[in-house]
């Protein structure tokens, strides 16, 4: 009896011992850009009225219709197309707002072709081709081609979740750029080595990556193709949260859940490419090898400037900068108080980084397609309102907690986690990642999920009696209104 006293004794012991909290780090808030803000409620409301009237309308009528203001959004194009634009010229914000006015209309239609798609894609190839041209540094260009290639994006999934099976367009092909590499086809897209795959997982944490920005956006990760030439097989080198870098086959990349993915490759005509034709197929079977070499773990800091550890943006951004091509021309920068509290408490240190949503705004990479399903584009949607209304209370100062008892449970986890990574096996709580910062994410993890049943619940209420899927700007409402305090 004494000794199992004694034993009882020194596990009270441990475990008060392992109550007491490590001193954390704090970080100064420090502004650094102006986050991108819509703030066009009223605008929303009223295309949502539009859908609905033409929804009432005859179906050969609401065509017609259709059919006239398309001719007219065309024209626009027409005059414009080959001519060399700076983003202040009018020619951006007059499409954006032919098509944000056309949109509910093709939304509303029973039979839609597929002339909304390439106007898209004759849009954002307009834009990239002009973006070369542009000081991508300066706040006009970013918020032009923000404006033009995310919300119009946005506006286009719009339509496809309001579309039949046989309607949606699943893998779009936008710019065939040139390539001497090795490729293989991926969902209907042929994808070259050293291309860059940015995706959207399908965990919370790539919810808060693709929308925890001053950009808000579409993706999460970045990961960079590598074919080998003798098996023409291709392979994803990327870095994850649990393992750091690895290195994936074409079944395990598709098979780790993503919501959509878009191919981005460097334009043919840089000189450094000019140079060299083959330089992404070296860069990709430089940072392939690199990652074999020797043991790259998860970046929780975000310094794109140290190459020990690496973040998913990072692993593309270091392989190319090895060979002369500086990817990211403009920096992302978050600069929400809420988001820096949020993200410093899972590890991040530097708030002006290199973001996987902002590469699409890079002129030296042509978008050649991308790929979404319909099945999970409106999880995509929820997911992202679900994180913008928890992204709003974090910006009016609520702070992630953590259940102070579960402490010295998380520790032991924790140091058995860590010898795992010794012997190069998975730990239960990523390396990198403190007990602290561990329970902090199950915190979030449980917000997030509480505040999507919820959401999930009204969306369903809403479709059900209105007959047709929440809009975006609906989702978010819904998602303000379900955060559980």
């Amino acid at each position: 009896m004494k000794k199992l006293i004694r034993i009882l004794g020194i596990m009270a012991g441990l475990y008060l011992l392992l109550l007491i909290p490590m001193p954390q780090k704090e970080h100064e808030l420090q502004k650094t850009q102006t986050p991108f803000i819509w703030d066009q409620d009223a605008l929303w409301d009223t295309l949502e009225m539009n859908f609905l009237h033409a929804k009432t309308l005859p179906s050969a009528e609401l065509d017609s219709i259709v059919q006239g203001k398309a001719a007219q959004a065309d024209s626009i194009i027409a005059v414009y197309e080959g001519k060399k634009l700076p983003p202040q010229n009018a020619f951006y914000s007059r499409i954006e707002n032919s098509f944000f006015q056309l949109a509910p209309l093709i939304a509303a239609q029973e039979n839609k072709s597929d002339w909304y798609i390439h106007f898209y894609n004759r849009i954002r190839k307009k834009l990239k081709s002009d973006s070369r041209f542009w000081d991508m540094s300066s706040a006009n260009a970013r918020t032009t081609a923000y404006r033009i290639l995310y919300g119009m994006r946005a506006t286009i999934e719009e339509i496809l979740l309001q579309s039949s099976e046989a309607q949606f367009v699943s893998t779009m092909l936008v710019t065939d750029e040139a390539s001497v590499t090795p490729s293989a086809d991926i969902l209907g897209i042929k994808v070259h080595s050293g291309d860059l795959l940015v995706s959207r997982g399908g965990a919370e944490v790539s919810a808060f990556i693709s929308r925890g920005n001053d950009f808000p956006g579409n993706f999460s990760h970045v990961a960079m193709v590598h074919i080998d030439t003798k098996t023409n097989e291709p392979y994803f080198v990327e870095a994850h949260i649990e393992k750091g870098v690895a290195i994936a086959n074409l079944d395990a990349y598709l098979k780790d859940k993503k919501l959509r993915f878009m191919v981005m490759r460097p334009r043919a005509d840089l000189p450094q490419m000019i140079a060299n034709p083959m330089l992404p197929h070296e860069a990709a079977f430089f940072i392939s090898e690199e990652s074999q070499t020797r043991h790259i773990p998860y970046d929780f800091k975000m310094d794109y400037y140290d190459a020990s550890a690496m973040f998913c943006s990072e692993v593309g951004s270091y392989a190319y900068k090895n060979f002369g091509v500086a990817l990211w021309e403009f920096e992302s920068t978050i600069s929400s108080n809420g988001i820096i509290d949020w993200l410093h408490n899972f590890g991040v240190e530097n708030f002006v980084t290199q973001m996987p949503s902002d590469l699409e705004y890079d002129p030296m990479l042509s978008v050649v397609g991308e790929w979404r399903d319909k099945e999970i584009l409106f999880q995509d949607h929820l997911d992202n309102a679900v994180m913008d209304a928890l992204i709003s209370r974090a910006n009016r100062g609520e702070k992630l907690e953590y259940n102070r008892w579960m402490l010295p449970v998380a520790r032991v986890v924790k140091v058995y986690s860590y010898f795992l990574n010794l012997f190069g096996k998975e730990g239960v709580i990523p390396e990198g990642m403190g007990a602290v910062t561990a329970l902090k994410n199950t915190d979030f993890v449980d917000r997030f999920q509480k505040c999507k049943a919820l959401t999930a619940s009204k969306a369903k209420v809403f479709q059900e009696e209105n007959k047709y899927l929440p809009p975006y700007w609906q989702l978010v409402r819904f998602a303000e209104a379900s955060i559980v305090n």
